[in-house]
């Protein structure tokens, strides 16, 4: 019991332990088997799971989810910002349906802008199809901007009227922005390889 204290760091409990094991060698013998057999149990390897990988792909799901998430949101917010500009752009195209300065000339801008109108509803409505309609509305914003500068130094409009076509530029990069964040729509050949 005392050569067990000793080897556990305890008080013994008794003098002269030294001497007895100096003299008896039972007890050097007990104390030289038992100090192995401790120190195997010690160093022994402890077996732990490996869990790098599972930790790993918890956090990469983790942040893939909230990728995902942010996207989706950013998304969302485009479509609602679309959908606004087609709307106003309709409300302001179907009264020149119905007349204007030129009649004939007025019809045809407000048929041209009611087209876009439904157009970028659609896009914002199913954004895949939203890449189809960029190059449409930034060569409609980039003629706008032209002839507007035209209009003005020739002294045909004012500024004041002009700046409107600032929407149009504003939903070209609103449908850039959607394009980029969302799969282009399947096409009927790509349905149909689908479909079994």
């Amino acid at each position: 019991m005392a050569l067990s204290a000793r080897m556990d760091g305890e008080d013994p409990g008794l003098g002269g332990l030294d001497d007895h094991l100096a003299s008896c060698a039972d007890c050097r013998a007990w104390l030289a088997t038992a100090s192995q057999v401790t120190r195997a149990v010690r160093v022994q390897a402890v077996e732990v799971p490996d869990l790098t990988a599972r930790i790993l792909a918890a956090v990469h799901t983790d942040q893939s989810q909230s990728h995902k998430a942010r996207a989706s949101s950013r998304r969302r917010i485009l479509q609602i910002a679309l959908a606004i500009s087609a709307a106003v752009q309709l409300a302001l195209a179907i009264p020149a349906l119905f007349g204007g300065p030129d009649v004939h000339i007025s019809r045809e801008a407000a048929s041209f802008d009611i087209a876009l109108a439904v157009g970028f509803a659609l896009a914002a409505w199913q954004p895949g199809r939203a890449r189809a309609f960029v190059p449409v509305a930034f060569v409609l914003a980039g003629c706008l901007t032209i002839t507007s500068a035209f209009d003005i130094a020739g002294g045909m409009t004012l500024f004041a009227h002009e700046v409107t076509h600032v929407a149009a530029l504003a939903q070209a990069f609103i449908l850039l922005a959607l394009s980029r964040g969302s799969a282009p729509a399947a096409t009927p050949r790509q349905r149909q390889a689908v479909t079994p």
